[in-house]
């Protein structure tokens, strides 16, 4: 259960120190969602209606806005604090589980490190994100046109379960990648080897806790499309927020467990000195 739930212990714990750096990123990633989609497919889909057209499916389920010049910049903005809030946290998590310190000294240095690094996995993620949502879109539009509504609702429902299934999977095999090119210092492809190998044992349990926070992300944001636009970002704020901590963290507390290296966060061996 550490797996899954071990990353939450360290939050909250350390909630404090951590929160700060998820504010930002959780602002963008609200603001990039579209409301206006969103509403209209699960407002169908929860009224009897699950018809919308492919740029509608599209929009619900991006996280690229296309619908202004002001929603392009939100989107933007957000993968560019994603990256760079990713690299501050994960070093200061880094050091507090190396050295047992919670403190910023030295964290700069390593944040240069993890900083290109943070922004290529970041770039992947987005990219195999919106090719799934575009596949995804363009077959809920397909089943949208089925006439029977009651096949209709079957097919997307199991579509979007099983299109879940495959996006949690496919994160699953780069999960690790990041925190082993920190602690490591390996070429990138090196990186990725040695971490799918880690991950492998794990990946079912990541699964599970992969698909806890995309039904929490899901449940949450289809509830909120009922209510106002402000309501449904802050809303969005909130969660993204835990979210974004979670994902961040849950990597050094699986890789820190994945390579049997110990935690001088819980050990406190540094008091002996």
């Amino acid at each position: 259960m550490r797996t899954v739930f071990g990353s939450w212990k360290y939050i909250f714990r350390n909630l404090w120190f951590l929160l700060p750096f998820a504010v930002i990123p959780a602002v963008f990633m609200a603001l990039s969602l579209d409301y206006r989609c969103i509403s209209e497919v699960v407002c169908g889909y929860f009224t009897g209606t699950p018809q919308a057209e492919f740029l509608e499916f599209f929009h619900a389920w991006s996280f690229i806005r296309f619908d202004s010049v002001l929603g392009a910049v939100y989107s933007l903005l957000a993968v560019v604090c994603i990256f760079l809030f990713m690299a501050a946290l994960l070093a200061f998590v880094e050091k507090h589980m190396k050295l047992g310190k919670r403190t910023f000294g030295g964290v700069a240095a390593q944040f240069k490190n993890v900083l290109l690094p943070a922004l290529f996995i970041t770039l992947l993620y987005v990219v195999l994100y919106e090719i799934w949502a575009v596949v995804l879109s363009a077959v809920l539009y397909v089943i949208s046109q089925v006439d029977t509504l009651a096949v209709a609702y079957l097919l997307y429902t199991v579509a979007v379960l099983l299109f879940l299934f495959v996006l949690i999977y496919l994160a699953t095999m780069f999960y690790l990648w990041l925190p082993c090119k920190m602690m490591t210092g390996f070429r990138y492809f090196d990186a990725f080897l040695y971490s799918y190998r880690l991950m492998v044992e794990r990946r079912w349990k990541l699964v599970l806790s992969y698909a806890i926070s995309v039904a929490a992300l899901v449940v949450v944001l289809s509830g909120c499309a009922f209510l106002p636009d402000f309501a449904f970002r802050i809303a969005g704020i909130v969660l993204f927020a835990f979210l974004f901590l979670n994902f961040c963290v849950r990597m050094e507390v699986v890789y820190f467990d994945a390579d049997k290296l110990d935690r001088e966060d819980e050990l406190h061996s540094y008091r002996r000195y």
